[in-house]
């Protein structure tokens, strides 16, 4: 899995990236075939305080690509709904894949 963090009006520190890291292992624990992870976190310059840290990613994984962002007034928080979303995402993915590889039903005689 190849996992790119970056910043945007933001320095990502080695405790920030190691949070993201942690946090993401959940959906390799779920869908194994991630191919690719791209993590962009931004601070963005609103006058309100409350939607002003946001995080969004890029996932990459066998048969789709996969987005979600989210906004939130801590960083941590914003990735914490972020990884969420993409939990759903991937396991909804994973369900579909499943759905359709199963066996045709057995002839009676």
């Amino acid at each position: 899995m190849n996992l790119t963090i970056s910043g945007h009006h933001l320095e990502v520190t080695p405790a920030l990236r190691s949070y993201v890291t942690s946090k993401l292992d959940r959906i390799k624990r779920h869908f194994d075939q991630v191919v690719d992870v791209k993590v962009l976190l931004t601070v963005e310059k609103q006058t309100e305080k409350d939607l002003r840290q946001r995080a969004e990613c890029n996932i990459h994984v066998k048969g789709t690509d996969m987005f979600a962002e989210s906004s939130h007034a801590d960083l941590y928080a914003a990735v914490d709904e972020l990884v969420d979303k993409l939990d759903r995402q991937v396991v909804r993915h994973k369900g579909r894949l499943q759905d359709h590889h199963h066996e045709a039903p057995k002839r009676l005689m």
